[in-house]
C-alpha cells in the first residue's frame, strides 16, 4: 500500500500554485526544446529573477553560472527565444521551456542549432 502524501507534498505535486524549489545556490534546471520540432536545444539554469523575467516578457532568460549574472538569451547574438510554453516538473525543481528560436535559429554559443550537437561513439565525440 502506498503511503498517503502529506498536504504540503500533495499541494506541491498536484496543486495549482507555482512554488519553484531552487537549489542551495538559488538555481533551477531549465531544459529548452524547439516548440515546433521538439529538438532539445539546451540545458541551462534559472534563478528566481530569470524565471520571473521569462514569465513577464515571454522571452527566455537564464542565469549564467560561469559569468554569475542574469542572461537574456539572444540579447547580443540575436538568437532570442520566444517562449510558447513553460512546464514545471512534479516536485517543481526543474522547468521545461518550449521556444521558437529567432535570428539564425541557433541555440548554442558555438553557433550550432542545439548545444547537444555531438554524440558519443566508440568513446569519442562525433559532431552530428
Amino acid at each position: 500500500m502506498k503511503a498517503a502524501s502529506s498536504p504540503a507534498k500533495a499541494a506541491l505535486e498536484q496543486g495549482d500554485a507555482l512554488t519553484p524549489r531552487f537549489d542551495a545556490n538559488g538555481l533551477i534546471a531549465a531544459v529548452t526544446t524547439h516548440a515546433i520540432t521538439g529538438e532539445v536545444l539546451m540545458l541551462a539554469w534559472m534563478n528566481a529573477e530569470a524565471l520571473e523575467r521569462t514569465l513577464a516578457t515571454g522571452e527566455a532568460h537564464y542565469f549564467s553560472r560561469s559569468r554569475n549574472e542574469l542572461w537574456h538569451k539572444g540579447a547580443t547574438s540575436g538568437q532570442v527565444q520566444i517562449v510558447d510554453e513553460i512546464r514545471i516538473d512534479c516536485d517543481q525543481d526543474a522547468v521545461w521551456m518550449k521556444v521558437r528560436p529567432q535570428g539564425d535559429g541557433g541555440a548554442c554559443h558555438t553557433g550550432a542549432v542545439s548545444c547537444f550537437y555531438r554524440a558519443i561513439e566508440g568513446g569519442k565525440l562525433v559532431r552530428k
